[in-house]
């Protein structure tokens, strides 16, 4: 896991054809949001949606939040004037891309080819905007690690349960709630393949959408499922989701704690003054390298998070 991306707990789905839903997400507490061209727009609004999602970007107050737009699905016949338009009119103002639907690595090479040149002719420095991929069907699974390698500009994945379900011919029409006719998650290899490659390649990879907005339990439970497998965040469709996505996906203060523990108590033991041990115990327990490796990702959750350690390590007499 890379200890220097920022914070993608929680990533707030804005359709970029609705000016209220665009104002509100403003004064909203998600890591990163991306106005959406895709699937949140009738064909017939897509070309005025750029307009608007570029006026957004340039005239609205985002804070320090991931600012990323979802461009329509390579092949489609929006997607290459999408990227063109809000980039040469907003690219000072936008962190990424969202490419939706991906199934093959050329579809990442022709963004990165395509931003590359945007970039070249508006003057940006080059390779400042990122990708972020979207898998959402078994082809795009089939080739998530060349897909995850195909750009250096790409910074996460991103799961699109509900076409992928839909691919694999799945009969259900609902997005995180368990199946109670097979024993466990039938997406449990899905998130284990998606999280192997993004980590593979220094990514950081997000879960999709619960789509049962007042059922804040089951959002919840859905969202620790994939937390603890290794999860980086989540989609959030409503403001009511955020602060339970942000906080399943933070470390508690008692987890933050004990990490920063380990990392100073490991430091001590490993220096001539700790006796320059590569092993020692730590309150009953053995800590070695794979516990200060560990603790880093715990650490690096929590500050990305904002939190600041209630505790200190005492070397002992």
């Amino acid at each position: 896991m890379s200890l220097s991306l920022a914070a993608r707990r929680s990533c707030l789905a804005v359709p970029g054809s609705s000016e209220r839903m665009i104002a509100k997400a403003q004064t909203l507490a998600s890591d990163m949001f991306f106005l959406d061209l895709e699937d949140a727009v009738a064909p017939s609004a897509k070309v005025d949606a750029r307009q608007a999602v570029a006026g957004a970007l340039i005239e609205g107050d985002w804070g320090t939040r991931i600012r990323s737009v979802r461009v329509n699905a390579f092949g489609t016949p929006w997607c290459a004037d999408d990227v063109a338009t809000v980039v040469q009119l907003a690219g000072s103002h936008l962190d990424t891309i969202m490419l939706p639907k991906c199934s093959s690595p050329d579809q990442v090479v022709w963004l990165d080819g395509a931003l590359t040149e945007l970039e070249s002719s508006l003057g940006l420095d080059s390779g400042a905007i990122g990708i972020e991929v979207q898998i959402e069907d078994a082809k795009g699974l089939t080739y998530v690690d060349a897909i995850s390698a195909a750009s250096a500009r790409t910074q996460a994945l991103h799961f699109g349960p509900g076409d992928f379900q839909a691919s694999m011919g799945m009969p259900s029409v609902s997005l995180g709630q368990l199946n109670p006719d097979y024993p466990g998650d039938v997406l449990h290899h899905v998130y284990g393949r998606l999280l192997v490659s993004a980590r593979a390649h220094d990514l950081q990879v997000l879960d999709g959408p619960y789509l049962a907005i007042k059922d804040l339990d089951g959002l919840s439970a859905a969202a620790k499922r994939v937390a603890a497998m290794g999860f980086d965040g989540k989609w959030v469709l409503h403001p009511d989701q955020i602060d339970v996505v942000n906080e399943t996906f933070s470390p508690s203060q008692e987890q933050f704690d004990r990490a920063e523990l380990i990392l100073d108590a490991y430091d001590y033991y490993l220096s001539d003054a700790g006796g320059a041990r590569g092993a020692a115990m730590l309150e009953g327990e053995m800590i070695d390298e794979a516990s200060r490796a560990m603790a880093l990702v715990v650490t690096a959750r929590g500050r990305v998070a904002g939190m600041t350690r209630t505790t200190t390590f005492t070397p002992p007499n």
